[in-house]
């Protein structure tokens, strides 16, 4: 019997036993005088029956490495984390949204002041570079009101100075309560904010060292303090997540990341508790009495069940099984699109698919660290040539479906700053061609299967062939990728010999590394995204990976453009509340497209598969946790 006729006949037999139990409303039936009814005629009323337990299944594609909310956590230790807290904020791809917060701090809503500050000889600030300083004689900064080079002033002893400096508010809901029933306050936060700056507590500090102050007004109320000249365009996410002090106070943060109360099992205020943890097999968790939105009706299962897949293949046959409800994006769905797009097709499963902000991309080479390295891409027109030659949509359609797009620039055509203005590559032998021979690829023989010469070609001496390295890592879904993009290359008369590495020595560091030593002619990788504000920083100049840095940077092309520079800078300095954050950003994003430091070759996609009667799960590009509203989540027809 195939599954779907097996999930009909499920069906149909809990629906006739749910009809089974049925009571008709009873007729009251009065005796006469003197009589007593007889057990026939009695009225019996029926026994209350309790509603069925109900049991969710979330199959992951792998167990967690932890359940402690300050450790570095895989995909699945993330969305179990998820479960546990709800929040406290949501990051989606039109922005943010309040969870156990009465609202989003904004200018617009006074809960966020942007005020010039008074500042002395010795206080801590941010630098014109956004580093933190003392201020002293000689060190530049930005006064209030300048968000730009143009208008830093150096710093004399005596100079009367004040600087930007940003102050919010966070308001938290009332009457939340951890699982165990205690009131969770303000007080937690500020907890969970110590935590995150102790030394012994991994993650960036970038936040903390920028932090001036962090303090409890009330039991519901937080204000945070920048030091002056941080003007952070993510302000609304400077809340540290509360944690439980009442449990783990008598701990250290270096106990903490291993203590069985942190990590087996750890205190929440989400729709579910830890209940046991079955080492390579799964984690049962149950509904928490105690959740916020618990008068709501949520969460709608009674039991969570996290069962730990090792494989897609073994993920989606345990789903046609029925022995898992959800397939999160923990198990690397993305190489099983065709077969999950048939079974959709089919109605065995439900598809979902999101884009993610991180960009599959081809950096060029454009200053290789070997100064004998042929610069092949010192001309921008050699670089437009080469993305006209590019065939992007042929990849997005047989690689990934059709379910991704082809960006325009380094911002995902998600997010709110995208602008949407700007020169496009669409592929075009033609055009491409023409590009490549303005620049001096001369087809001498009048052959696309054969390179093109350099004739008078900027930084290439005459007489060599466009012949190109084209490297990157040994990932099934690059290798089909490269060879479309190779083969279509190949039609403008650009030769491209392609190589694929192991990850740890493609990204190993600078000078010997192959990317961040910046040996490549031409590299495909994807750098991850992080937070709400678009990656701009990645091209700066001084991020270009040298010897005078240690080789650390992510501008791995060697850009250098210091119009993009002045733009990024400009963005990074503005609030999204300020009209100069969008027009920098867009600004930004038009000097990429005509200079093309990478080709962006597709969104990345984050891949899950339910049963087909699952509703109200969604993905979202830009939010992390992909179980954000575990909650509401039901099986049709309850939810229909």
């Amino acid at each position: 019997m195939s599954p779907r006729k097996i999930l009909l006949a499920a069906l149909l037999l809990a629906l006739s036993v749910s009809s089974c139990n049925l009571v008709s409303p009873a007729s009251e039936v009065t005796p006469a005088a003197g009589t007593q009814p007889t057990p026939s005629e009695m009225t019996i009323p029926a026994l209350p029956t309790s509603p069925p337990h109900r049991t969710l299944t979330v199959c992951l594609g792998q167990e967690p490495n932890t359940l402690y909310p300050l450790a570095v956590q895989n995909s699945a230790a993330r969305s179990i984390l998820g479960t546990l807290y709800d929040g406290p904020i949501d990051i989606f791809a039109n922005g943010y949204q309040a969870v156990i917060l009465e609202k989003i701090p904004s200018i617009e809503n006074g809960d966020a002041q942007l005020t010039p500050a008074t500042v002395n000889h010795g206080d801590l600030v941010i630098n014109s570079a956004g580093e933190v300083v003392p201020l002293a004689e000689g060190v530049t900064v930005l006064p209030a009101g300048c968000y730009d080079d143009a208008c830093a002033v150096k710093y004399t002893d005596g100079l009367a100075l004040s600087m930007d400096q940003l102050v919010v508010t966070y308001r938290l809901l009332p009457n939340l309560k951890w699982s165990d029933g205690t009131p969770l306050t303000a007080k937690d936060a500020l907890y969970g904010y110590k935590l995150a700056s102790a030394d012994e507590t991994p993650g960036s500090k970038y936040l903390v060292e920028r932090t001036q102050s962090y303090e409890a007004l009330d039991d519901l109320t937080l204000q945070w303090w920048g030091l002056p000249g941080f003007v952070d365009p993510a302000y609304a996410g400077n809340f540290w997540m509360p944690l439980p002090e009442h449990a783990w106070g008598q701990l250290s943060a270096a106990q903490l990341a291993s203590a069985d109360t942190s990590t087996r099992p750890p205190l929440g205020w989400g729709p579910y508790i830890f209940s046991e943890w079955l080492p390579g097999e799964q984690i049962r968790m149950e509904k928490n009495p105690n959740y916020f939105r618990a008068a709501e009706g949520l969460p709608l299962f009674d039991t969570l069940l996290f069962r730990f897949v090792k494989d897609a293949p073994t993920a989606i046959s345990a789903l046609i099984a029925g022995q898992c409800d959800l397939l999160d994006p923990s198990v690397r769905l993305d190489g099983h699109i065709d077969l999950l797009t048939e079974l959709a097709r089919n109605n065995q499963v439900r598809l979902v698919t999101s884009t993610t902000p991180v960009i599959e991309r081809l950096d060029f080479g454009i200053q290789p660290a070997d100064a004998n390295h042929p610069n092949f891409f010192a001309d921008v027109r050699t670089r437009q040539g080469i993305a006209s030659c590019l065939d992007r949509a042929q990849v997005v359609n047989v690689v990934l479906a059709g379910m991704s797009q082809v960006p325009d620039t380094f911002v995902s055509p998600a997010h709110t700053l995208f602008a949407a203005e700007t020169t496009k590559y669409p592929f075009n032998v033609t055009a491409g061609s023409a590009l490549l021979k303005s620049a001096g690829w001369i087809d001498s023989d009048s052959n696309p299967a054969t390179p093109r010469i350099a004739s008078a070609v900027t930084g290439v001496p005459d007489g060599t062939p466009l012949q190109l390295h084209y490297w990157t890592t040994s990932a099934s879904q690059r290798q089909q990728v490269s060879q479309i993009l190779a083969a279509s290359l190949a039609e403008c008369g650009v030769g491209v010999s392609v190589e694929y590495f192991p990850q740890d020595q493609f990204y190993a560091p600078g000078p010997e590394g192959m990317l961040f030593g910046r040996k490549f002619d031409l590299a495909q990788y994807a750098v991850s995204a992080s937070g709400s504000e678009p990656p701009c920083s990645g091209l700066l100049t001084d991020q270009i990976p040298a010897a005078s840095n240690h080789w650390l940077g992510l501008n791995v092309s060697a850009y250098s453009n210091p119009d993009f520079d002045l733009l990024c800078r400009k963005a990074m300095r503005t609030l999204p509340d300020q009209e100069e954050h969008a027009d920098a950003y867009t600004q930004a994003q038009t000097l990429f497209a005509n200079d093309l430091p990478f080709v962006p070759l597709y969104m990345r996609l984050k891949v899950a598969v339910t049963r087909r009667d699952l509703c109200n799960y969604r993905l979202d590009a830009f939010i992390l946790n992909d179980l954000w509203n575990i909650e509401e989540l039901d099986y049709k027809p309850a939810c229909e």
